[in-house]
């Protein structure tokens, strides 16, 4: 069959700091590829939509899938579902990814149509037999798959992360994945899998708390086929097991690779395996990304980190004396007031680190979904970007919007102001010299992608598509039922799609 695959458009927050290729689109692209299928791939963070329509019209798809791994895409996606079958009728359109995996159901019925399917959980081996059942029959014999009559078996997880390899080749203009000043940025994945439960992250229920890895050779062999002088690191937690970090760093010592590294990890796993960490940046790593969410023991607890803020600034001097810069995420509460923001902002200008703003955000498939999405002040999925307030602020919204803009602006100024204006402009040199912009453009964008005005009128735009409500249970729902990949199979159910909303 002739595939389309199709990631839709960047988002706010990946307007500014960074545009990472889909992984997971180019590896579902490989096991397609290898099945036999003619396959393309249309990236919206980096082509224009006139790219997709062009396709829809030479390529004539049989089979158009969109990748949704964030909810803030579910509109874009079932939009361009709606035009795939008005450009080709029989064409077989089906979504994925992580996100649409928690609300396949409801998204199946919001498309009204538009959407054959809904495929829960890792896509890689689902693919294959799915295209086979969409030309052949037998859709609901197809694990993971979600069509209007109801779920088929469980999810399968695939059984080697070794295979397949992303099919690189088949993207276009790569030059423009960067995160920060490693422009251009490829990725790769070591690991899949969380074995933590933090109450605000949907990782765990996805892959049920299992943890792979994939072999150090295969590992090196993928990074010797990269050919950008830059690499991101996608797993949840990077050198969770040490042996496994270093295994990789000796595959890559022994073939003499050198790249520059960005990733992503806890304080506890830094602390604890500082060896791993050092040995990586003798290989290149320069950046860490540390998820703190909270810089005292209050925040750390509601969102049950299980690390203390001792651990956190350990960590911090620690990555210090390994000369690896660090960002910081810290998560805002919209109870916060006027004097929690000064604080954090204090806190933030203190440390040289960089530190990076997210809005506590109740999303299917974490657990505070279930305790927090009742009280939701909006169901657009638009507003779910980890950069709007979609439950009630203790501030009024527009002074909430004008504080949180406020101590971005003065993070943004602490990096980028006059006292690092020599270092930025060597970065910029450089990458210009490269034909890179991407850092140049992250530069000059900051105001126009970050103002009060904005997200308030974000808040006004008419919704067409909205989000379910997890349905009022008695009880919190157990783990188990949480998980989308789980260790035993769930019997084949067949049952009319029901009328009402919700999942």
């Amino acid at each position: 069959m002739r595939l389309l695959l199709v990631h839709p458009s960047a988002l706010m927050y990946s307007e500014i700091f960074l545009r990472l290729e889909p992984l997971g689109l180019e590896r579902v692209a490989a096991a397609a590829r290898d099945a036999g299928h003619q396959v393309r791939v249309v990236d919206l963070q980096v082509l224009p939509r006139s790219v997709l329509d062009a396709e829809l019209r030479s390529f004539a798809p049989e089979a158009l899938c969109v990748s949704l791994n964030y909810l803030a895409n579910i509109p874009e996606a079932i939009e361009i579902a709606r035009q795939a079958k008005e450009a080709s009728p029989g064409c077989f359109v089906f979504f994925g990814g992580h996100s649409v995996s928690f609300i396949a159901e409801h998204v199946l019925r919001q498309a009204e149509g538009a959407v054959d399917a809904v495929v829960r959980g890792e896509g890689e081996p689902a693919v294959a037999p799915l295209l086979e059942a969409a030309r052949d029959g037998g859709l609901d014999t197809v694990p993971g798959v979600v069509t209007a009559e109801g779920r088929g078996p469980a999810p399968r997880l695939l059984d080697s992360l070794d295979s397949p390899r992303p099919a690189r080749d088949l993207m276009r203009r790569r030059n423009r994945y960067f995160i920060g000043e490693l422009d251009p940025c490829a990725s790769i994945e070591f690991t899949r899998g969380c074995p933590w439960d933090c109450s605000f992250c949907s990782a765990w229920t996805f892959y049920g708390r299992s943890y792979r890895k994939v072999s150090a050779e295969a590992a090196a062999e993928e990074m010797a086929s990269i050919r950008e002088p830059n690499v991101f690191i996608v797993d949840d937690v990077a050198f969770i097991r040490p042996e496994h970090g270093d295994g990789i760093a000796a595959a890559l010592e022994r073939r003499r690779i050198r790249k520059q590294y960005y990733l992503e990890t806890r304080s506890d796993v830094l602390l604890r395996n500082p060896e791993v960490f050092e040995r990586w940046t003798r290989l290149g790593l320069r950046y860490m990304f540390l998820g703190m969410e909270a810089i005292d023991a209050e925040g750390l607890d509601l969102y049950r980190k299980r690390v203390s803020p001792d651990d956190n600034f350990r960590a911090l001097e620690a990555a210090r004396r390994m000369g690896i810069m660090v960002a910081i995420n810290l998560i805002v509460d919209p109870a916060w007031d006027e004097e929690r923001f000064r604080v954090v902002r204090e806190f933030a200008l203190s440390v040289p680190e960089i530190v990076h703003l997210t809005v506590m955000t109740p999303y299917p498939g974490t657990e505070i979904w279930h305790t927090e999405a009742r009280q939701l002040t909006t169901r657009d999925y638009r507003l779910f970007d980890i950069q709007h307030a979609v439950v009630p602020t203790k501030l009024p919204l527009e002074v909430f919007y004008r504080e949180l803009v406020r101590t971005q602006a003065v993070l943004n100024r602490k990096h980028l102001g006059l006292r690092n204006a020599v270092g930025a402009m060597g970065v910029l040199g450089r990458n210009l010299l490269r034909g890179q912009t991407n850092f140049a453009r992250m530069l000059w964008k900051f105001g126009r992608v970050y103002n009060a005005d904005r997200q308030l009128a974000d808040h006004r735009r008419p919704v067409r598509y909205e989000l379910p409500v997890p349905e009022h249970r008695a009880a919190p729902p157990g783990r188990q039922e949480l998980f989308i990949h789980t260790r035993s199979a769930t019997p084949v159910h067949r049952r009319p799609a029901p009328e009402a909303d919700g999942v």
